[in-house]
């Protein structure tokens, strides 16, 4: 269920940003955009575990991505939508 997971614990700091941005705090609060945009439009239903898989997924993809603070809004809520609509389809259980 999805209020099993508690979002602050996957939430970026800007700390975790350094290495790879040059503004960490703005790039921190993207992190915590997307990773919010998942858990709030996750079903209520999801199972735990693929929330959580989806959730580790995220973090790996966008943390240390340099086109994080390129991307509108919008595109990162089309990129959210798209992977939990597709996630059963992908290989990513075997990986996050």
């Amino acid at each position: 269920m999805k209020y099993s997971v508690d979002i602050q614990v996957v939430l970026s700091t800007p700390e975790d940003m350094l290495d790879v941005h040059d503004d960490p705090s703005e790039a921190s609060e993207r992190l915590n955009f997307i990773l919010h945009a998942v858990f709030d439009r996750a079903e209520e239903e999801i199972e735990t575990e693929r929330l959580e898989r989806i959730l580790h997924f995220c973090w790996e993809s966008w943390q240390q991505d340099s086109n994080l603070m390129d991307i509108d809004d919008d595109e990162l809520l089309d990129w959210v939508d798209h992977t939990l609509a597709t996630w059963d389809d992908s290989d990513n259980n075997e990986l996050y």
